[in-house]
């Protein structure tokens, strides 16, 4: 057997989410496929998480096993052969068979893109780009971006996330009866800047819960518009209620960035 880590770019438009659906376009069912048809081999790989429908990636992380033996610098080509173009293979390593995409993941960095149709103080509204707006939040109300700085830096630290996970539990968990995963995690780093023309929130963690990246950024914006105050960041955060919160942002302005699995070095962003 060999052991494969591979790092994937996709554009998420097009596809159900990464997780594998009946009757249904994801990443992971194309990623199998695609393995299938070089190899022949009838494999699923694992993903470092599972981004929703609409989620794009730049660094999402596979992992899978093959039982033929394939150059390293041959496979990713080969799969790329494959793949339609809206999911690229980045980056392709040999692995040992101890390491899990998810499992071994220490950190993971997201970020989120935010179009502002109005900046604060002007009265001139833009218009979104169509090249643009497949991946970005096309937001209507003027930011007040300090705030929003203010009330992003007050994640950092171990916190308990309940109020910031999706309201509906995880199917497969409710079919099973289990327990939902842990909503303690650890936020290393939470910054808001004004880049390119896009109002970008990133986030680095050591885990995080379904759709807590997107509903914190419909805090934070909640935050910006006057809705909610900087300091209203504490009191959701100890009230462990999903309502307590902001709505939850649209799935096109999220990019998971990348993966760490060495303890001692940050995610890149």
């Amino acid at each position: 057997m060999t052991f494969w880590k591979i790092v994937l770019s996709y554009d998420g438009t097009g596809y159900h989410g990464w997780q594998v659906q009946p009757g249904r376009p994801t990443v992971q069912g194309t990623l199998a496929a695609a393995i299938e048809k070089m190899t022949g081999e009838r494999v699923m790989p694992q993903g470092s998480g599972r981004t929703d429908a609409g989620v794009h990636a730049l660094g999402q992380v596979a992992s899978f096993a093959l039982e033929g033996s394939i150059p390293v610098e041959n496979l990713g080509r080969a799969l790329n052969q494959c793949l339609p173009q809206s999911i690229r293979v980045m980056q392709v390593e040999e692995v040992g068979p101890e390491f899990h995409a998810r499992h071994s993941a220490v950190r993971k960095s997201y970020e989120y893109r935010i179009f502002e149709r109005k900046l604060e103080g002007l009265d001139e509204e833009d218009i979104c780009p169509p090249f643009v707006a497949p991946f970005v939040w096309d937001c209507r109300w003027a930011l007040n971006v300090d705030e929003m700085k203010r009330a992003a830096a007050m994640l950092c630290g171990v916190h308990d996330f309940s109020s910031f996970q999706a309201s509906d539990p995880d199917v497969t968990q409710r079919e099973l009866g289990v327990a939902g995963p842990n909503p303690v995690k650890t936020i290393f780093a939470s910054e808001m800047e004004r880049r390119e023309g896009l109002l970008l929130y990133r986030v680095t963690g050591s885990g995080f819960l379904h759709h807590m990246v997107r509903n914190i950024v419909g805090t934070l914006v909640e935050v910006g518009r006057g809705a909610l105050q900087a300091e209203d960041v504490a009191r959701i955060l100890a009230a462990k209620d999903r309502t307590a919160a902001g709505p939850t942002a649209p799935a096109q302005g999220l990019f998971l960035v990348g993966v760490s699995y060495d303890r001692g070095k940050p995610v890149r962003l």
